[in-house]
């Protein structure tokens, strides 16, 4: 599994409703994308929830690589390049993917919350106690999926969180779902990988 997010932050005064048309007639064109365990497209509102922005935050959760690839170097993200410019990129391995106690339901929300390993740690430990935690925020009744992911290059650890209503605060950054894609949610690992 690997994980991935490009956050476009939008002017102070754009109006959000693009976006949401944008997803509401485009969304759809991933929901049988070969290699993609789940999209979510989030945005975040300037003023609402805390958010010191407008942004549009898409998130990823891959199968393959090569699905990965098909979708960066292909129509999918050259559709967000021609709209916005090229934006990073951030990407993550995967660690560990649950499907929650409200998988059955549509998100609404979505949390990432980040976490730098310090240098002179061992991140076998840190990652176990990240496991653990995934898997009981899993076991919440608003959860419908959590992941796990790390660049060992920073040695940044991401918990993402979809939620089926509000998240607890201290969850980390929120956004609004606006569309979820899962062709192959249902083959996503789960458990630690």
């Amino acid at each position: 599994m690997y994980a991935m997010q490009y956050q476009i932050t939008l002017p102070a005064d754009y109006d959000m409703d693009i976006i949401r048309h944008r997803v509401a007639s485009r969304g759809h064109l991933l929901d049988d994308f070969p290699g993609l365990g789940l999209k979510a497209y989030g945005v975040r509102e300037r003023g609402v929830d805390g958010s010191p922005v407008n942004q549009y935050a898409p998130f990823y959760l891959w199968n393959t690589l090569a699905g990965m690839n098909a979708f960066l170097w292909g129509a999918g993200f050259q559709g967000i390049i021609n709209d916005f410019g090229r934006p990073s990129v951030r990407h993550w391995t995967g660690v560990a993917f649950e499907h929650g106690a409200a998988h059955g339901s549509l998100p609404q929300t979505a949390t990432l919350r980040t976490e730098t390993l310090p240098a002179w740690s061992d991140p076998a430990p840190a990652l176990a106690a990240a496991h653990d935690e995934l898997r009981d925020r899993a076991a919440l009744s608003t959860v419908h999926s959590a992941a796990l992911a790390i660049d060992p290059r920073h040695w940044e650890l991401v918990h993402f969180t979809l939620w089926t209503g509000d998240a607890p605060p201290g969850s980390g950054e929120r956004w609004q779902v606006l569309h979820l894609s899962t062709p192959e949610l249902a083959t996503l690992p789960t458990g630690r990988l």
